[in-house]
């Protein structure tokens, strides 16, 4: 197994028989649906809801059960990969297009496991262009106020165009250098009209998976 597989598996042995289970979105969650479907062949029981409809699609491929979301109300755990792990275990996600139901996954999960590799690792946010969710309706405006923050945003493309996420809207890929206070830009973000959420993620994770090359995972 490559080191994302190392660290999913091992968040994976977290889950327990009647557990609500969040799903995340990209490469590592990948491996970590892969893993809870295995669980669930073996007899593991247990319900999931998903960030993403490419999530839900693989995890009803594999036979993971699905529930909507007016039939629970919490969720126990949710594994998620992250772009980025500073040393405060703040993160950076949204390479995949997913983070605004990422965010709401883990504001509403009694644990959110981030599963990472070690190059996610980093002192200080922002290596990563940070992505920030917008709405299509005047999102040059919106663009603009983003670079007044000191950023150089560019809308994500697919294929020519701009690409859409799963609730409809644009991406802003933002790249602001160092970010050494993600609070004080998550606050700053938000106060823009037309931003719908943003890719930090400011102290929601207590636990951190790494994943090594030298196949052994350790948590942080």
């Amino acid at each position: 197994m490559n080191a994302k597989q190392l660290a999913a598996a091992e968040a994976v042995t977290h889950i327990e028989d009647g557990m609500t289970v969040g799903l995340g979105t990209g490469s590592t969650s990948f491996f970590a649906i892969h893993r809870i479907a295995e669980r669930v062949k073996e007899g593991l029981r247990i319900q999931a809801v998903s960030s993403s409809k490419g999530s839900e699609s693989l995890a009803r491929e594999l036979g993971v059960p699905i529930v909507p979301f007016a039939d629970i109300d919490a969720i126990d755990v949710t594994i998620d990969g992250a772009d980025e792990v500073d040393e405060a275990f703040n993160l950076i996600k949204g390479g995949g297009g997913a983070l605004l139901r990422e965010k709401i996954l883990a504001a509403n999960s009694r644990r959110f496991i981030v599963i990472v590799d070690e190059s996610k690792l980093v002192r200080t946010l922002g290596a990563f262009p940070l992505p920030v969710e917008v709405v299509p309706f005047a999102h040059e405006l919106t663009v603009r106020k983003l670079e007044a923050l000191g950023c150089q945003p560019a809308i994500r493309q697919a294929d020519g165009r701009p690409f859409i996420s799963d609730n409809g809207n644009y991406i802003a890929d933002c790249r602001f250098g160092a970010i050494p206070d993600p609070a004080a830009l998550s606050g700053r973000l938000h106060a823009i009209p037309g931003v719908v959420e943003h890719g930090l993620f400011v102290r929601m994770t207590e636990t951190v998976v790494v994943g090594g090359t030298d196949g052994t995972t350790r948590y942080l």
